[in-house]
């Protein structure tokens, strides 16, 4: 089962030596930079653990203010790849915007060059929208 958990003096230290081990370097950003945004930004940013049966498989930084919902820092440990748990994981980021935020439209900001990315999104329903911005161009999931 995966879940999400908050970040905790219990498991911090472990949370920041996750790594996505993709290619290139720039395409995912280390937790210490996700958790150090999140703390300056605390009222619009939710940073979690993600979990897989109690074992941490990865790390997400999602975006709640002004009601743009963003799913913006997204990994799975490179120990844990290749076993469909991003795919759950996404489904739960995403499931927790809605049943907490009641979001109808969620965002994905990915590298303009990491197509694995792009095609990750899209497998879990995102489409690309018109919105680039810093080199990223925002994917998106809209729900009825």
């Amino acid at each position: 089962m995966i879940e999400l958990r908050e970040i905790t003096e219990a498991n911090y230290q472990q949370c920041l030596s996750l790594c996505a081990g993709v290619q290139d370097s720039s395409f995912v950003d280390p937790v210490s930079y996700s958790l150090a945004e999140a703390w300056v930004y605390y009222q619009d940013t939710r940073p979690f653990a993600i979990y897989s049966d109690g074992v941490m498989v990865g790390f997400v930084s999602m975006y709640v203010g002004e009601e743009n919902y963003q799913i913006i820092n997204f990994l799975i440990d490179a120990t844990f790849q290749g076993k469909g748990l991003g795919t759950k994981a996404a489904k739960c980021c995403m499931d927790y915007l809605r049943n907490t935020y009641a979001a109808r439209k969620i965002s994905a900001p990915v590298k303009l060059e990491n197509t694995a990315a792009q095609e990750f999104w899209k497998k879990q329903g995102f489409c690309f929208s018109d919105t680039i911005e810093d080199g990223y161009v925002f994917m998106r999931c809209i729900f009825p």
